[in-house]
């Protein structure tokens, strides 16, 4: 099929699928990226086919095929040419990068002689099925360049900033380890998420975490002024440390979590998520806190632990209550990184356990980079 053919209607795509089922998604991918990388090309060259604009910045000419394997199987994709040069779509290297970093992932585990028989059998797919250490560290090099700049780019003001750590099992001196994934995330003042940053170590929690946000601050992150997480106890005291002033907004999805573990009887749970719920729907800390106070009252007699823990624990998550209204909502838990963090353990457990840190940083790195170049370019997440 030439690229002309892609003209296909959606109509006629509904009969394919129809008729075909799930032989017809490498078509799907190539149909879609093709024209993707279209529209990202008339947008670079400032004028539509055939249009005669000063605005014009440069020409069509052409495209040319270029073959991909993907977990799909091979595609060849129609890139578009500019005639005076310097144009490649981005809309093909963001569908690649994380596909790369995943092949990477799964050869190094070949190459090192750990790989599964399912392992080689998806290196078979992607790769061929002759995979050197060579061809591998070569392909990390050229990844880990753009994935280096992307970890390491200038911040600047984000006023809301969510913190939050994963777990994925690594290799290390012959034994797998849990190394600790931190990932932040910020919005900014024109109300679009973005991934801050990411860090994966095995050193301890509290120095690691200390060590990411010291490296957020020193890429110029400022004008914070809440930052949205749980309790990990290392993180806390990094956060104090280094962010010492900011207010902390407690995620209060994990204190409802929590709470329940103190309730004493199953048949109290749904009673007792109803209170708390209440007091975090207040219209202001005034009214929250008065209803904390009589919720502690309700239950110190019959559930003494679980009045004992509101108490001291519940009011960390009122201080969204001093922000805007229509702000709560995104502010009041991490959520939104939770969603972030099952597209990671989707992508990851492929792998299961990676063969060392570089090899899960790059493939965590590629999907939070695709990620947050989506939500740059996608609709606004709050306005200031």
């Amino acid at each position: 099929m030439t690229y002309q053919e892609d003209s296909t209607l959606p109509d006629e795509l509904l009969k394919q699928i129809t008729k075909q089922g799930f032989d017809i998604l490498p078509e799907l991918i190539r149909i879609m990226i093709n024209s993707a990388m279209q529209i990202e090309r008339q947008k670079y060259l400032g004028a539509g086919p055939y249009e005669r604009t000063p605005a014009r910045r440069a020409h069509a000419n052409g495209f040319k095929s270029k073959s991909v394997k993907t977990r799909v199987g091979d595609i060849t994709f129609a890139v578009p040419q500019v005639r005076e040069g310097g144009f490649y779509p981005d809309a093909l290297e963001k569908g690649l990068r994380s596909e790369r970093a995943l092949t990477l992932a799964l050869a190094e585990m070949y190459v090192q002689g750990v790989s599964t028989r399912k392992v080689a059998t998806i290196i078979e797919q992607l790769c061929g099925t002759s995979v050197s250490s060579t061809q591998v560290s070569r392909a990390a090099t050229l990844l880990d360049d753009t994935l280096e700049v992307w970890r390491n780019r200038p911040l600047g003001e984000f006023p809301y900033v969510y913190l939050d750590a994963r777990y994925e099992k690594v290799r290390q001196d012959g034994q797998i380890r849990d190394a600790a994934v931190l990932i932040a995330c910020g919005v900014s003042l024109q109300g679009k998420r973005h991934i801050l940053g990411v860090s994966i170590s095995l050193s301890e929690q509290e120095v690691h975490w200390r060590d990411f946000l010291q490296s957020l601050v020193e890429r110029g992150l400022k004008g914070v002024e809440l930052i949205i997480s749980d309790a990990h106890v290392g993180l806390q005291a990094a956060r104090k440390a280094v962010f010492s002033g900011i207010p902390w907004q407690r995620c209060q999805f994990h204190l409802q979590q929590n709470a329940s573990q103190y309730v004493p009887r199953q048949s109290m749970k749904r009673e007792v998520a109803a209170d708390i719920r209440a007091i975090f729907n207040a219209p202001d800390r005034v009214q929250a806190k008065a209803m904390l106070a009589k919720t502690v009252q309700k239950y110190e007699h019959s559930a003494s632990r679980l009045a004992d823990w509101l108490e001291g624990n519940l009011s960390e998550g009122l201080t969204v209550l001093a922000f805007p209204e229509a702000h709560r909502r995104f502010i009041r838990t991490t959520n939104g990184l939770e969603r972030v963090s099952q597209e990671i353990r989707r992508r990851t457990r492929v792998v299961r356990i990676f063969p060392n840190e570089a090899s899960c940083l790059r493939l965590v790195s590629a999907i939070l980079m695709e990620m947050s170049e989506t939500w740059e370019t996608g609709r606004v997440y709050l306005t200031f």
